[in-house]
């Protein structure tokens, strides 16, 4: 058993609320492959705990009070606030508290070459690059990643090497309680208004980030994000840039798209040839994850021959540019863009999709972020042939009346054939009655929006019955 102490105490059975999460679950499974006794609650079951369950896990469906069984440590998730039943009860109790962050970063302490993936947009599939490369080139890597990607049957994998890579969110500056050896930034964009003043307040996170990596250490960074060098002039560790526009130390050159949006290109290592590289997911924005992927495998002494191979045989996480399937020769995706700049930048790949005409259906996620960039939200729609607006998906925040979806549809330009359609099964009626053969239907939000295309292959199955 990997030992944690804490205030000069033992821990040997620690207990997770919230543990069904996508990060929660996959630090529970590693406490319980280090020797703990791991017990958790959450508000519904799914797959994620029965897995759990699996391996000893002691899962609560529901919070309640009766649900601490005297555990030394209670871990909680962002979602889990301090008036939670269980929480109350471990205060009275005086058990000791710590919050997701600060345990995945005591887990990475315990890690000789931890890596990190930071930025606006991009890191779980960047994570989920780097983590097939590492894999595929036999350094039996530790992965946490958010979503679920097939090649490692879930979410998570525990490795035997001092190898550990990660997603490092910069909401709350959770990733502050981080210890990267490699700390990745891919960029830096306006998001999380409802905890950050401004760009200038988010900069200054990332640079406490990457000021986190120790002198011996490596920032792999993205020289074309406009903010990047303001992050890492007075840095005393290791420095690795890659590019498409700026001069870097990595940079993409002569790129290519195949019918289907995915690129080929050449990269070049501090001017010299490093290779021709083939992604299987399209979209410009992915050269760029590709780029930090290679940088990152090239760092840690990946043969270039081996990243070359092994990076063509990546084909994607769910939820990011995800064929579904097809109905009446329409064809379905799925992609988990929820702020303007991602939804831009996943309607240029869906361009380079074959296809008719686009359909761009968007769930806004939380009423701050849709108020935040309400305009920038409506400009982001020029690449789709029709648009229909869902209802905002709250998540964690309660209703704003400043703001809606309706709202959003009319700040767009007059042009534009967009739509107000706020709930799941109207919008399937909706599409299934005007969409057309060689069309393409895009689903894309954070929260439930993925229903849609789920729904439409089911519909068109059953009819077709």
């Amino acid at each position: 058993m990997i030992s944690f102490d804490i205030n000069n105490r033992k821990i040997h059975h620690i207990h997770l609320i919230g543990i069904g999460g996508i990060s929660m679950s996959a630090i529970a499974e590693i406490l319980l492959n280090w020797g703990y006794r791991v017990s958790g609650s959450d508000v519904k079951d799914s797959k994620l705990l029965d897995k759990l369950r699996s391996h000893g896990g002691e899962i609560f469906i529901g919070h309640h009070e009766d649900n601490i069984q005297n555990p030394d440590l209670i871990v909680y998730s962002a979602a889990i606030k301090k008036t939670n039943p269980e929480r109350m009860k471990a205060a009275a109790l005086n058990i000791a508290e710590m919050d997701r962050a600060e345990m995945l970063g005591k887990i990475m302490k315990q890690y000789g070459k931890a890596i990190a993936v930071a930025g606006s947009h991009g890191k779980t599939t960047t994570t989920s690059l780097i983590s097939l490369l590492l894999e595929y080139s036999g350094l039996d890597p530790t992965i946490l990643v958010g979503g679920e990607l097939d090649e490692i049957g879930g979410n998570i994998k525990i490795g035997e090497s001092p190898h550990f890579i990660t997603e490092a969110c910069e909401y709350v500056e959770s990733f502050l309680r981080f210890a990267p050896f490699i700390g990745i930034i891919l960029n830096v964009d306006e998001d999380h208004l409802d905890y950050y003043r401004d760009i200038h307040h988010i900069k200054e996170a990332f640079k406490k980030f990457a000021a986190l990596i120790p002198e011996n250490g490596f920032l792999i960074a993205c020289q074309d994000d406009e903010h990047i060098e303001d992050i890492y002039r007075d840095l005393n560790c290791n420095i690795v840039t890659y590019s498409i526009e700026r001069p870097a130390d990595f940079m993409a050159t002569a790129i290519t798209f195949d019918p289907k949006g995915c690129a080929t290109f050449k990269v070049l290592h501090k001017g010299e040839d490093f290779g021709e590289f083939h992604i299987g997911i399209p979209g410009k924005h992915n050269v760029y994850n590709a780029l930090a992927s290679i940088a990152t495998a090239a760092v840690l002494g990946v043969d270039p021959e081996a990243i070359k191979k092994n990076i063509h045989r990546y084909r994607g996480i769910h939820r990011r540019f995800e064929i579904l399937g097809n109905f009446n020769d329409i064809t379905v995706v799925d992609d988990y863009a929820h702020h303007p700049v991602e939804i831009k930048a996943t309607l240029e790949a869906a361009k380079q999709f074959p296809h008719k005409k686009i359909w761009a259906i968007f769930q806004p996620h939380t009423y701050s972020r849709t108020k935040a960039f309400l305009q920038d939200f409506a400009n982001s729609f020029k690449d789709a042939d029709h648009v229909i607006i869902a209802d905002i998906y709250a998540a964690r925040e309660p209703e704003d009346k400043e703001v809606s979806s309706k709202k959003l549809v009319e700040l767009m330009d007059e042009n534009l054939d967009a739509h107000y359609i706020g709930g799941i099964e109207d919008i399937v009626s909706y599409v299934y009655e005007n969409a057309s053969p060689g069309d393409l239907v895009l689903t894309m939000g954070a929260g439930d929006i993925y229903r849609v295309g789920e729904s439409l292959l089911k519909k068109s199955k059953i009819i077709e019955e």
